[in-house]
């Protein structure tokens, strides 16, 4: 079902799963002001919605995003007050992502560039096409990529690599991306994660692509393996897992034992118990 059609934004529902499509084509899907701005009140609308258990962000065509539509620049980003702003809007947007209590996925083909990886680098799982492409080009435009968006690298690839990335500002494939850690699955892999030991790893051996891979099927495959799952249960775990990414200082305790107390005292709960006592499958409402 295709429930908000605009120009730039798509989300279809089917399956309880809820496909965000950046509609930008013709230029790689590079988010413009707007886009920023609007992303974060699509996604309290599915937060909201009962029927949507997960949530996938991905890209018209051939890209997922090729990062911030620097073309309009001049009008939206061209001194200190307009680029705070700028920022604040794109904080806006990857927090909305993060926050959400749904699970969500960024099905990456393509371009995956400077704020497109923020994108998705925001969501809980990436999964690639074999021929996606990484980078975050900052230091090519004397751009500080954001506060929020290098913690999330940071704690993706560690330390080392992530200096490689903002320092280098130098592209990287998709294999590279499932060895540092920065994406979770590349279809047409012939593993899933990691594809190499470690002593393969060590000696400089590659994982192989196989032939074909569609990295939106997987997804979906993946996301519906998580509807049958209890939505009170996958919310509590995303907020103290994002909130203890770090350090613990941006967790708030008194919230998160009030979330287990409400989960203790739902229906859902209640469900689970007599399905496994019954030995059937739970069908969980989320509350």
């Amino acid at each position: 079902m295709d429930v908000l059609t605009s120009e730039k934004i798509k989300v279809w529902i089917s399956d309880q799963i809820a496909v965000v499509t950046l509609n930008r084509p013709k230029s790689r899907n590079a988010m413009t002001y707007a886009m920023w701005l609007a992303i974060p009140t699509i996604l309290a609308a599915l937060d909201r919605n009962p029927e949507v258990r997960a949530v996938l962000i991905t890209g018209a065509e051939k890209d997922f995003c090729a990062g911030a539509d620097i073309a309009e620049f001049e009008k939206v980003r061209s001194d200190v007050a307009q680029a705070t702003a700028y920022e604040v809007a794109v904080d806006a947007c990857c927090d909305a992502i993060t926050k959400i209590s749904k699970p969500t996925i960024a099905v990456l083909r393509g371009y995956c560039l400077g704020g497109g990886a923020h994108l998705a680098m925001s969501c809980d799982f990436r999964f690639a096409a074999a021929d996606a492409m990484f980078g975050i080009p900052a230091a090519r435009l004397s751009i500080i990529y954001g506060v929020k968006g290098t913690r999330k690298l940071l704690s993706l690839v560690g330390v080392s690599q992530a200096k490689m990335i903002l320092y280098g500002a130098q592209r990287f494939d998709a294999t590279k991306a499932l060895s540092i850690g920065f994406v979770d699955r590349v279809a047409g892999l012939e593993n899933d994660k990691p594809a190499l030991s470690f002593w393969e790893r060590l000696i400089g051996a590659k994982a192989r692509p196989a032939q074909g891979g569609d990295p939106m099927a997987d997804a979906r495959a993946f996301a519906s393996s998580l509807t049958v799952n209890a939505p009170l249960s996958m919310a509590g775990a995303k907020y103290q897992l994002n909130g203890m990414v770090g350090s613990t200082s941006g967790l708030d305790l008194a919230r998160a034992e009030a979330m287990i107390a409400a989960a203790a005292g739902s229906d859902d709960y209640r469900e689970g118990r007599e399905a496994f006592a019954a030995r059937r499958e739970p069908k969980f409402q989320g509350r």
